[in-house]
């Protein structure tokens, strides 16, 4: 999602690794410079253009939440960050920053407890009268932590978390925020069956406008700090399509946001064996290493026990147990052919 405010510009989150629309929405809109840039969490549909675009624009500062994998898309983006001599910063519940008029609290997380979801950096951004809350991925337990820590959560719009999935966005959160309009970023047609019927008609019926890039494409919510106005795709704006041909989700306050929807893309990246997918019974060790959870120990056993009937045979793999193994098909990189 991209922020922006007159001459200020944060991005939070920056799409899937096999994309490139995120890039290509900058610069489209003639943006070279970000202020800062936010990885809510180190997955790769989270982080996945973070690297490019630390390679390609002038960026001052990095925040993330300090969780870590071993997918190569997150390692190429700590090089990134290493390379380009950025500013970096992993933010705790409770920080409240005054970039410009825009202030912006961070409401979670308020430590790391190694459930990468559980980490994601949520924040609130307040542009005048008006304000946003992103969640990245946080789940049940992190909008209930939320909730906990006292927080005035009540704001206009709220990305729902974790793309909509029924694993967020509970009656008791989605009443403290009390948003007159929802953002789902998922992609059409996407595998997790994102967003979830269960929370759609939860929003709907508390009386909350719902956009999805899965079906609007691209999303701007613009305010003056006292009203908010909203256009899609559909209304004629419309960001310059990815090479793998999917959505992104723009909202803006005089503010603007953008973030990818997810899907499949065409992609030149190493990462790729087949059809945009790590096949696991296929891959060489080396590319079985950027699928999170699986260093070299690990890609050698998955050699070894090849083959496998479903991503669900990898429970075979010594450590790899329901909470990783969701991890991997959360991730989406993986795939048994």
């Amino acid at each position: 999602m991209l922020l922006f405010l007159n001459i200020l510009t944060i991005l939070f989150d920056a799409g899937n690794w096999n994309r490139n629309d995120v890039v290509n929405y900058l610069n489209a809109h003639q943006i070279n410079e970000i202020d800062i840039l936010i990885g809510s969490h180190p997955h790769a549909d989270h982080i996945g253009q973070m690297d490019q675009i630390l390679n390609e624009l002038d960026v001052t500062e990095v925040w993330m939440s300090g969780d870590t994998t071993t997918s190569q898309t997150f390692l190429r983006v700590l090089d990134a960050i290493e390379s380009s001599g950025v500013g970096y910063h992993e933010p705790r519940a409770g920080e409240i920053f005054d970039v410009g008029p825009l202030e912006i609290q961070i409401i979670n997380p308020d430590r790391l407890t190694g459930d990468v979801h559980e980490g994601s950096i949520a924040a609130k951004f307040s542009y005048g009268e008006t304000s946003f809350i992103l969640t990245g991925d946080a789940e049940t337990q992190t909008e209930r932590a939320m909730l906990s820590r006292g927080f005035d959560l009540e704001a206009d719009v709220l990305q729902l978390g974790h793309h909509g999935s029924s694993t967020s966005t509970i009656p008791e959160f989605l009443s403290a925020v009390n948003p007159s309009i929802a953002i789902v970023s998922a992609g059409e047609n996407n595998q997790y069956g994102h967003p979830h019927d269960e929370v759609i008609n939860r929003v709907l019926n508390a009386g909350i406008e719902v956009y999805g890039t899965y079906m609007h494409g691209t999303i701007i919510i613009e305010s003056d700090g006292q009203l908010l106005s909203v256009l899609t795709n559909e209304d004629g704006t419309i960001s310059p399509s990815s090479s793998g041909g999917a959505t992104a989700l723009s909202t803006s306050a005089s503010t603007s946001t953008s973030e990818n929807s997810g899907g499949s893309g065409s992609s030149s990246s190493a990462e790729v064996t087949s059809n945009n997918c790590i096949d696991i019974n296929t891959a060489s060790e080396g590319e079985l290493q950027g699928i999170t959870h699986i260093g070299p120990a690990r890609a050698e056993e998955l050699i070894q026990l090849r083959p496998f009937n479903s991503l669900d045979d990898m429970a075979r793999i010594n450590g790899i147990a329901a909470g990783r193994l969701a991890d991997i098909k959360e991730e989406g990189l993986a795939c048994a052919r």
